[in-house]
């Protein structure tokens, strides 16, 4: 009995002396090299951009401290007078210790924030894919590849694989730390990215715990994802597996042309325009593919989006694109630029945007480019 109640005691204590969550935070500043009497300054940005200096200290014997209150952590940055750029860090209730570097303010080590460990987390990570991306291309150019080789497609594809990983790894973040308050920061950025997929949106979002899920934050992102809902429900016609729509156009002649008409057992509905760069780069290729594989069923049919304000001539530059680029397939333009009613009608936001469509108008997929189209191609007429 004696033992038993000396263990309670024990676990008692141990309890009792836990350390207590702070309540607000205390910045604790070195800065080393940096002269008595300069000032420091604690930042937040708004969704605008504007900054709002939140708190000001002045260093004295390289050191300076900092207190307040946040209501829940939030990515801040520290600026210091004279300095170039800024150190941005999650900033939360607890004691953090911030080594500045006055050299490169965005080498400053940040510690003691568990929000900001998910973030250097993340950076790391981030990093990690883009130095691999990096390795593979100083090699592509080591060797001096011919475009279409064995090595240059496989080189080319292990550059699309981690390029996939880099678009989705901050979604694949979120779900691995669905507790973090870093999260909340990435699902805001994630969400306010076009072509997002509003599903996994969702499902990412709803993974989060209860307190990320009713902060303030994670209220404000559930309200962006309502607004993406809808969104969404206007182009739900457009997406994989749904039949394209039809539409007509006028050809350079003037005559009018029905996509259903002209369809063959792959179409590509190609959005492009004279004035755009990548259009025109890609143009090579998909003529390559369209004189491989069109007496076997290819068709295309090219929306122009020329008319912008600064052509002055916008259906001679449409004209002298299809000429100069060797461009033989079906073309239509109302020349409104991006107010033309087929691009209306498939919510073309940017350009180049390719549609595949099979032999029954479904579309199978879009925006795809180089080998990736033409693999896409070769599949469907087979």
């Amino acid at each position: 009995m004696k033992k038993v109640l000396t263990l309670l005691i024990l676990s008692l204590l141990i309890v009792s002396c836990e350390q207590e969550k702070r309540t607000d935070y205390l910045i604790n500043g070195n800065a080393e090299g940096v002269y008595n009497g300069i000032r420091v300054y604690l930042k937040s940005v708004d969704e605008k951009g504007q900054e709002t200096a939140i708190d000001t200290a002045i260093v004295m014997d390289e050191k300076f401290e900092m207190q307040g209150v946040v209501s829940e952590p939030n990515i801040y940055f520290l600026s210091v007078d004279g300095a170039q750029g800024k150190a941005i860090f999650m900033l939360e209730n607890s004691e953090i210790t911030v080594k500045v570097d006055k050299e490169n303010l965005a080498a400053t080590e940040v510690t003691g924030s568990e929000s900001n460990d998910d973030f250097l987390a993340f950076q790391d990570g981030t990093k990690k894919i883009r130095d691999e991306g990096t390795k593979i291309m100083r090699l592509y150019q080591e060797l001096n590849l011919q475009e279409g080789s064995a090595q240059s497609d496989s080189l080319t594809n292990e550059l699309n694989k981690l390029r996939e990983e880099l678009t989705s790894y901050p979604l694949n973040f979120i779900k691995d730390n669905n507790d973090s308050y870093f999260s909340l920061e990435l699902m805001k950025v994630e969400s306010n990215k076009p072509k997002g997929d509003i599903s996994i949106f969702n499902e990412v979002f709803n993974n989060l715990t209860p307190r990320l899920k009713e902060s303030t934050k994670g209220q404000k992102i559930k309200e962006r994802l309502i607004e993406l809902e809808k969104e969404f429900e206007k182009i739900a016609h457009l997406e994989v597996g749904k039949i394209a729509p039809d539409f007509e156009s006028p050809t350079p002649d003037g005559d009018m042309v029905r996509l259903n008409d002209i369809k063959g057992k792959v179409t590509i509905i190609d959005f492009w325009a004279a004035w755009c760069g990548p259009c025109r780069r890609e143009n090579p290729n998909v003529v390559r593919i369209y004189e491989k594989y069109h007496e076997k069923g290819l068709e295309i049919i090219g929306v122009s989006l020329d008319g912008q304000s600064r052509q002055q001539n916008p259906k001679k530059a449409w004209l002298d694109a299809i000429d100069a680029d060797k461009l033989t397939w079906h073309h239509v333009s109302s020349l409104k630029y991006f107010r033309d009613p087929v691009a209306e009608l498939y919510n073309i936001q940017a350009i180049p945007a390719t549609f595949i469509l099979d032999s029954k108008g479904t579309i199978v997929a879009k925006n795809l480019r180089g080998n990736a189209l033409e693999d896409k191609i070769k599949e469907l007429l087979e």
